[in-house]
């Protein structure tokens, strides 16, 4: 299994970093993309990366909307700088979030062409974020889609018409634990049914968003804390919801993941 976004440099991890690491592989997975969403989270991704070149691990390279009022040329230039790296094997995380709006929506919409245009230029995946943001999001994912190569919404958690419309954009999908809540993860459920095996890729979004399918003799220390090594309770869900076998989710997230970001 791969992991398409673990927020590995988030300080919920620095004390037991090196730990969180062996369970992953412990665990089955094979590879870990640690999401870079602030210049100062890819370059520290970098490092994370570099000190373990035995492993594999990569990084994106992006600005979330949350900090999009950051946005300038330096910004710019500081991430195509980063994207030089291998182990940069996409760009993002950058999107639309007008769930917290913890910047202006006029910022989050033009830091998000700006780093599409970037995309576009390297020739580079994009791993987008949406939240309460559809169609503004959408109008300007369909503006740049034909200059861009591989697309994914990764953290999926909108409708079913949402993720036709990305589909129908020939995005992948990321899905989460989110699909693991008998609370707020019914809907996905039934949606991550549609979405063709070809563009499914899933994720832990850790430190966020916990199993909530995880036996309760699993659970971490901090038990709130998600984590690499609970990938699998994703993909178990998803293939109780598509009818399938854990073996063959885990196996074509596995392909899609390597396709997409060319690992």
């Amino acid at each position: 299994m791969i992991d398409i976004g673990a927020n590995l440099t988030h300080d919920s991890f620095n004390s037991d970093r090196e730990a969180v690491l062996e369970r992953a592989w412990q665990a089955g997975l094979s590879a870990i993309v640690i999401t870079g969403s602030s210049i100062e989270s890819a370059q520290q991704a970098l490092k994370i990366c570099a000190a373990h070149p035995e492993k594999s691990l990569f990084t994106t390279a992006g600005l979330h909307p949350h900090h999009a009022d950051d946005w300038s040329q330096d910004c710019a230039h500081a991430i195509r700088e980063i994207a030089r790296n291998p182990a940069v094997v996409s760009l993002g995380e950058c999107g639309l979030d007008y769930f917290r709006t913890l910047s202006k929506p006029d910022s989050q919409r033009k830091a998000l062409r700006a780093q599409l245009e970037l995309a576009a230029s390297l020739r580079k995946p994009v791993f987008l974020h949406q939240r309460d943001a559809h169609e503004d999001f959408l109008g300007i994912l369909r503006e740049f889609r034909p200059h861009l190569n591989e697309v994914c919404v990764h953290c999926f958690t909108d409708t079913a018409q949402a993720a036709e419309d990305y589909l129908a954009l020939d995005c992948h999908i990321g899905i989460t634990g989110w699909i693991c809540d008998e609370r707020r993860g019914t809907a996905l459920v039934d949606i991550v049914k549609q979405i063709p095996a070809d563009r499914l890729m899933i994720e832990t979004d850790a430190p966020y968003l916990l199993p909530r399918n995880l036996p309760k003799a699993e659970r971490p220390r901090n038990a709130r804390r998600n984590e690499p090594a609970f990938l699998p309770y994703v993909a178990q869900k998803i293939a109780e919801a598509r009818g399938d076998t854990l073996v063959r989710i885990q196996s074509l997230s596995e392909t899609n993941a390597r396709r997409f970001f060319r690992i």
